[in-house]
């Protein structure tokens, strides 16, 4: 139960400083607003984060977990282009149910220098944990064969292109048929293992 309620929070917290970050930008919000605005109080919400930026952070990290699950549930003989494609369409998928308010989230996350810079931080745990989940698929050392971590970073080079494209139409074009578009461009050097 106590659980539960840390989660009901937890997601209150988060709803509200997205409507806000969303609504007026990154800079021009404060934690005060965004305690208001989920009817908390400030100490609460340093419970849960130790900034605004936190918020940002959280999410990404639950974005990055999903791929990596999705791809470590992907059946063992599907070629690697196919998981990695299905992994990093995980967010894209969340993203069509919530269409405009993702735009705007992805939006705030590429155009706020701060923000982006977590962004980047955080593809580069992705990719760890997308290398490490190749190389267990396909038997390979991570470290010492390059194709796990090459491949991990071309999936989320296409997955930032479709991000960045997505963006940059204001929602006109659709990240899923992006996504296709990307992988058709890539999936033979990822299908080339060995």
């Amino acid at each position: 139960m106590a659980q539960r309620k840390r989660q009901l929070v937890s997601n209150e917290l988060t709803e509200a400083a997205w409507q806000l970050l969303v609504l007026k930008g990154f800079d021009a919000v404060t934690v005060d607003e965004i305690v208001a605005a989920a009817g908390v109080s400030k100490r609460t919400f340093f419970r849960y984060f130790a900034s605004k930026e936190d918020v940002v952070v959280q999410f990404l990290a639950d974005l990055g977990t999903g791929m990596h699950a999705e791809l470590a549930a992907r059946p063992a003989e599907e070629p690697p282009s196919v998981a990695l494609r299905h992994a990093v369409s995980v967010p894209l998928a969340a993203c069509a149910g919530h269409s405009e308010r993702a735009l705007r989230v992805v939006q705030l996350i590429l155009r706020t220098p701060a923000v982006h810079a977590r962004f980047l931080e955080r593809q580069a745990q992705w990719r760890d944990d997308l290398t490490a989940e190749l190389a267990r698929r396909l038997k390979l050392a991570p470290e010492t064969d390059l194709y796990p971590r090459l491949a991990a970073g071309m999936a989320l080079t296409a997955f930032d292109a479709v991000l960045q494209r997505w963006s940059a139409s204001d929602g006109a074009e659709d990240p899923t048929a992006l996504i296709g578009q990307a992988f058709a461009v890539i999936a033979p050097a990822l299908d080339a293992v060995g």
